[in-house]
């Protein structure tokens, strides 16, 4: 049986990492290594005699920026692209410039970073190989940023993975800031989920940035998931509050999106929204249905605006979905369903 391998290019300017990191990929039956190039002027090069399927490249290169290189790359040569790098905010950047993932660079000394660096990357590549270049524009502003019918009792749970990072800055770019409490769980490593809650701060009307373990859910606040720990939704006689704790990975993944909207599903139930975004697999479509079920409305981004759609297409299957819709029009969806 004839495989088509996924064709790679790998750029990197340490020469041990790209002749460590070649060996590793080169070892999956899926995966061709085709070329290396040392920095984002080679890789130009390269990129037009190997015609590769999939890019990796670390932000922070000689010659040329990775981010710059990226920018340029989409506009002349659209390529997927998966990031390696280590802990930066251009990370979220090059997301935005057309990247499709992004994966923690390792510690070459550490034992325990090599091996779950390597698996991390080999399912990175092989579901940038399916993802979608979608080009991201400017977010709709909603026909109405007027919320009539506010109550404290609302919570809104946001779910994503690849992709997510500018869907759900597409969505919450457009609320205003007095929205209800949102939660939000976005498949991302530890450290980073800080990141990238505070570049949504600096965007967004709202207040964003990732929960620790108590947060009250409050009006005009968002909190993310941290990167290594499970977040749910929990009350008392104060209202509702987030407990984020170390955990078991759960759908495959911590933080999970399906621990995440089955908590907001036991103690929001119909005072909820749920949305789940672009992602591959399926984390979060259950846990959906689980919030429908106990009265939730419930969103899901449709394939034609989605990099990988693959939660929100279970999600939609399994009848988890109320409304299917372009990510761009979430925001609005969602301001008139509370406006209801």
């Amino acid at each position: 049986m004839i495989i088509n391998k996924i064709r790679v290019l790998i750029t990197d300017d340490s020469l041990l990492f790209r002749n460590v990191l070649k060996k590793e990929l080169s070892e999956d039956p899926h995966i061709e290594v085709v070329g290396m190039a040392v920095d984002p002027v080679d890789a130009l090069e390269k990129i037009k005699s190997l015609k590769p399927d999939i890019l990796t490249l670390d932000v922070e290169m000689p010659k040329m920026s990775g981010l710059v290189f990226l920018k340029k790359l989409m506009e002349e040569n659209p390529l997927k692209v998966v990031l390696v790098s280590s802990m930066n905010i251009s990370v979220f950047d090059a997301l935005h410039a057309g990247a499709v993932d992004f994966v923690k660079k390792p510690d070459m000394s550490s034992k325990n970073d090599l091996p779950m660096f390597f698996r991390e990357i080999r399912t990175k590549i092989k579901v940038a190989s399916i993802a979608k270049l979608v080009p991201f524009t400017s977010s709709k502003v909603p026909e109405t940023k007027k919320l009539e019918n506010l109550s404290s009792s609302k919570v809104i749970a946001i779910g994503a993975s690849t992709g997510g990072t500018e869907a759900t800055l597409t969505v919450l770019k457009s609320l205003p800031a007095h929205m209800p409490g949102i939660l939000v769980t976005q498949h991302m490593p530890p450290g980073f989920t800080k990141m990238y809650a505070d570049r949504l701060n600096k965007i967004c009307d709202l207040e964003v940035r990732e929960a620790l373990d108590g947060d009250r859910v409050e009006k005009g606040l968002v909190l993310v998931a941290p990167g290594d720990k499970q977040m749910k939704l929990a009350k008392d006689d104060k209202g509702y509050y987030v407990s984020c704790k170390p955990g078991e990975k759960v759908s495959g993944h911590c933080p999970s999106v399906d621990v995440l909207f089955n908590s907001v599903a036991e103690n929001a139930g119909k005072n909820s929204v749920g949305i789940i975004l672009t992602g591959m697999g399926k984390d979060g479509a259950q846990g959906l249905l689980n919030m429908k079920k106990t009265g939730a409305f419930t969103v899901g981004q449709d394939e034609k605006s989605s990099v990988v759609y693959g939660m929100p297409m279970v999600a939609f299957n399994i009848g988890a979905v109320i409304v299917q819709s372009d990510v761009e029009d979430i925001a609005e969806i969602l301001i008139k369903h509370l406006n209801k």
